[in-house]
């Protein structure tokens, strides 16, 4: 009885805790729990697989798979159930959104609102499925057909038996990163997918720093090429955080209101375009598909010439593979953007609120005139992100300047720190507001 009391208290002690807790706080803790887990579920390893032999491709390897090591917490190298990570989720987005544009059903499907986005988001957890199952296959052909090393293989009892369950075992983890992405979304705070990215990011970290000092320990690296490359980096970051700020600003007015003086108010207001309204996605995007030919490449090993030399095209630090790379991500940049900003839905509001650009007519003019200005804004978010993205390569690769974190890595780090910020500024804001509200009917009801 004296048991069953203390529970009941300690019920209730909890209950006055998460009852006095703030929705912001609620969604902090639940955004830190589900990092918690992921990181843990990173260490689960992938049955009957020797994780050490697996260990050896990625020793040393500052490429592709490397930076696909990073992106998932070190679950590949370490094989775990969580190797695919959401890749093949972003992968799905990225056909889907393709889709979107260029198909009039899936088009209208969007236009229905809400019922019509949770259709579109159940079209991208099928494919994504279908992705996993195709990469997981080739993981597990891969592992099979590996050499042993020092006498061990990758797999202990090769087969149907082994293939089927590591199938399983690799999609299954992908749905659970997936859900635990949609869960941070909608419980949490900031967008799922780029969190995930980002703890695993900063869980390579301490190790990236820790192997940039063993080769200064060994002399391999000079006290200054220390000092240049964390100068690099911090300026990278400053970089990053001044453009992910910087938006152009175009003045919006609206008709002029009397007031009781009886002079005229002409009411201001600004619509502000960011010069990377893309965000982060615009480059996961461009490295997932980068990742693709290097992870085929890695686990399935083809004698095929053709293939082979379609796979140098994309060979990490080569000019090709630099090339496409910056043509992904011009093109991502833009795709990005033609999603997230409708100038034609903006002339339209615009036009219906009374509201118009000093010196354009409102409507089509309108319309044409905000889709120059995405364009040129634009255009000046690429540069930068290409200076980003592929400067870092170019340094690492030419000019042998030993960079352990990526530009594209810094990006998603900086980006995503930047817009959790801006939520978590957003909610303390709303409270208050709300805050304000309350008070003031409270007042007015208190005076009726």
């Amino acid at each position: 009885m004296c048991y069953q009391n203390k529970s009941v208290d300690h019920m209730k002690f909890l209950k006055n805790i998460f009852g006095h807790m703030s929705d912001l706080q609620k969604r902090i803790l639940f955004t830190l729990g589900a990092l918690i887990v992921y990181r843990i579920g990173s260490y689960i390893p992938l049955p009957g697989v020797n994780a050490s032999a697996v260990l050896h491709l990625f020793n040393g390897d500052n490429g592709m798979m490397g930076m696909f090591d990073m992106f998932s917490g070190g679950s590949l190298s370490r094989m775990s159930v969580l190797a695919l990570n959401i890749f093949p989720y972003i992968s799905a987005s990225i056909v889907i959104q393709l889709l979107t544009a260029t198909s009039k059903s899936l088009t209208d499907l969007r236009k229905e609102g809400e019922s019509g986005r949770v259709k579109i988001n159940q079209y991208t957890r099928y494919l994504a499925v279908l992705l996993a199952v195709v990469q997981g296959w080739a993981v597990v052909r891969g592992l099979e057909s590996m050499a042993p090393v020092n006498g061990v293989s990758a797999v202990a009892n090769p087969g149907f038996s082994f293939e089927l369950s590591a199938i399983i075992a690799l999609v299954g983890g992908t749905v659970f990163v997936m859900w635990l992405a949609e869960q941070i979304t909608a419980r949490g705070i900031g967008q799922g997918a780029s969190l995930l990215i980002f703890a695993g990011i900063i869980a390579e970290v301490p190790g990236g720093i820790a192997k940039l000092f063993s080769l200064a320990g060994v002399g391999q690296m000079s006290p200054a090429m220390i000092a240049f490359v964390l100068a690099f980096v911090v300026g990278i970051v400053a970089l990053i955080a001044f453009m992910e700020q910087a938006q152009r600003r175009i003045q919006i007015l609206y008709p002029r209101q009397a007031m009781a003086n009886g002079v005229m108010n002409t009411n201001v207001s600004y619509l502000p375009i960011k010069v990377n309204m893309s965000g982060v996605m615009g480059p996961v995007f461009a490295a997932s598909i980068m990742m693709l030919p290097a992870f085929i490449q890695r686990f399935v090993q083809s004698e095929n010439l053709i293939v082979q030399h379609i796979l140098g095209f994309f060979t990490y630090g080569t000019w090709s593979y630099m090339i496409l790379y910056t043509i992904l991500i011009a093109f991502f940049a833009y795709f990005q953007t033609a999603v997230v900003f409708n100038s034609e839905e903006t002339s339209t509001n615009l036009k219906n609120m009374g509201g118009y650009i000093p010196g354009v007519r409102p409507g089509e003019q309108t319309m044409h005139y905000l889709d120059d200005v995405v364009s040129r804004v634009t255009a000046i978010g690429v540069v930068y992100l290409i200076v980003v993205c592929v400067l870092p390569i170019i340094l690492n690769t030419r000019a042998g300047m030993p960079l352990m974190i990526g530009g594209t890595s810094l990006l998603i780090v900086a980006g995503v720190i930047l817009d959790t910020m801006n939520q978590i500024q957003s909610y303390l804001v709303e409270r208050k507001y709300s805050g304000v509200v309350g008070k003031v009917q409270k007042k007015g009801r208190f005076r009726n």
